[in-house]
């Protein structure tokens, strides 16, 4: 979602990085590339010019002239400044008797159906027990998407249908909660094209049914600058408590998520980052700033990696790597453990400096690379995978039919898996040049 920000503002910190003593006016040329960054990126023009004034009157101060290291200086102002804006983290409030009801709204389209599954979903690895309910009575399908959605997970859901007022279903939802004694209540509203008098009544009457401890705004980061006019609108008369950004996973600008944040003043509690229903992410306002600024987010990685990776499993490949044993049969299994922390280029974006060493390389850095790569090996026998050398021309020429390849594109996988099984051995060894052979797959 900020890859393109993450370009620019990397851009003009590399200028201010090559000079070895900053002016006033090299500060001020600095600042007024990154308030243009900002604007394109679809940040609130206030917001932009409050954010940049605070960061301007520190970066002309002696805190920067006299450092030894004055653009990096800049860099951290500029950092420190932008998590000043995104807020403090902030988790769901879950405290107090029990049903907790989770309000969520938003306009229509923005994914509040599946994102209150995903919260569901979420809230049971921390053994929330959870009741969906469907007060989404103007879109038939919505009853029927959570319906099918809570189904999927083993979720309950409470659905009356279409005919019957979505106060009347809530307050039916709170009884049947209660007498079940669920931890948390998940209500899916409607949403409209538009904020209008009459949605924004009908949320008034649900909140006084249901009493919720959160009222989150589900809202679309690709919302643009109209992203300030619609928290807002639903801040006024319903009272947030904390905001959602789904899509964060596409080519939005991102300035939703600043924007929103200064504007309601409400923090922004998780991001849907991608179209699974475990692709909900708790919302770190660091890790976000450090990627904003191309510095990665190694714990975002790490807390992913636990999550999807067999810890035994790694331990034995870690095994193999120092000892130079790593064969095309590990390498595809690493590649599959990959996959299921995201998309590549997302995953490489956490590295630190490894998301500025691959935008280059854009689009061949791709899933759909991954999966060509996965086909070569597949189509390979076990016996190949353990040991390349076995594979003659003949053998390299069935590789290629089977994979939907040529046999040029076979030799060249081979030749980049000899480097870097070289590689793995110098990074088992404490070698500092690994990082580059992961790359060569991708080029």
């Amino acid at each position: 979602m900020f890859e393109n920000l993450q370009t620019k503002l990397n851009a003009v910190f590399d200028k201010l990085a090559s000079r070895g003593k900053l002016t006033e006016q090299d500060v001020d040329v600095a600042l007024r590339e990154v308030r243009l960054a900002l604007l394109e990126a679809d940040v609130n023009f206030k917001v932009v010019k409050d954010l940049m004034a605070r960061v301007r009157e520190r970066a002309v101060g002696v805190e920067v002239m006299r450092s030894l290291t004055p653009a990096q200086q800049v860099v951290k102002i500029v950092h420190e400044e932008l998590l000043s804006t995104l807020g403090p983290p902030s988790r769901l409030d879950l405290s107090g008797p029990t049903p907790h009801v989770v309000m969520l709204v938003g306009l229509q389209g923005a994914g509040k159906t599946t994102t209150a599954a995903k919260l569901a979903l979420s809230l049971r690895k921390g053994n929330r027990r959870s009741l969906l309910v469907a007060a989404d009575t103007y879109r038939p399908a919505a009853v029927t998407q959570l319906e099918v959605l809570g189904k999927q997970l083993d979720i309950p859901v409470h659905s009356e249908g279409t005919s019957v007022p979505p106060p009347e279903i809530v307050s039916h939802a709170m009884r049947r909660a209660r007498e079940g004694a669920y931890d948390v209540v998940l209500l899916d509203t409607a949403g409209r094209l538009q904020i209008s008098d009459q949605m924004m009544q009908e949320l008034e009457d649900i909140k006084a049914v249901a009493r919720p401890q959160e009222v989150l705004l589900v809202a679309d980061a690709m919302t643009g600058q109209e992203a300030v006019n619609v928290a807002r609108g639903f801040h006024e008369r319903v009272g947030l408590t904390g905001l959602i950004l789904t899509k964060v996973d596409g080519d939005a600008r991102g300035g939703a998520a600043i924007s929103m944040r200064e504007v309601t003043g409400v923090p922004i509690k998780y991001l849907a980052v991608g179209e699974k229903l475990d692709a909900l992410e708790p919302f770190h306002p660091d890790r976000l700033a450090s990627r904003i600024l191309g510095m990665g987010d190694v714990l975002s990685l790490i807390e992913r990696a636990g999550e999807t990776m067999d810890r035994t499993e790694a331990e034995q490949m870690g095994r193999k790597i120092v000892k130079g044993e790593f064969n095309l049969d590990d390498f595809l299994k690493q590649l599959q453990q990959i996959k299921k922390m995201g998309p590549l280029g997302q995953v490489l974006d956490m590295i630190p400096g490894m998301g500025r060493m691959t935008k280059d390389l854009a689009p061949e850095v791709t899933d759909k690379q991954m999966r060509r790569i996965e086909a070569i090996i597949n189509s390979m026998t076990r016996a190949e995978r353990l040991d390349p050398r076995a594979l003659n021309a003949s053998r390299k020429r069935r590789v290629a039919h089977g994979s939907g390849t040529t046999v040029q594109e076979v030799n060249d996988l081979l030749n980049q898996f000899r480097q870097m099984q070289r590689l793995m051995k110098q990074l088992g060894g404490g070698g500092r040049n690994a990082r580059g052979g992961l790359m060569d797959f991708f080029r």
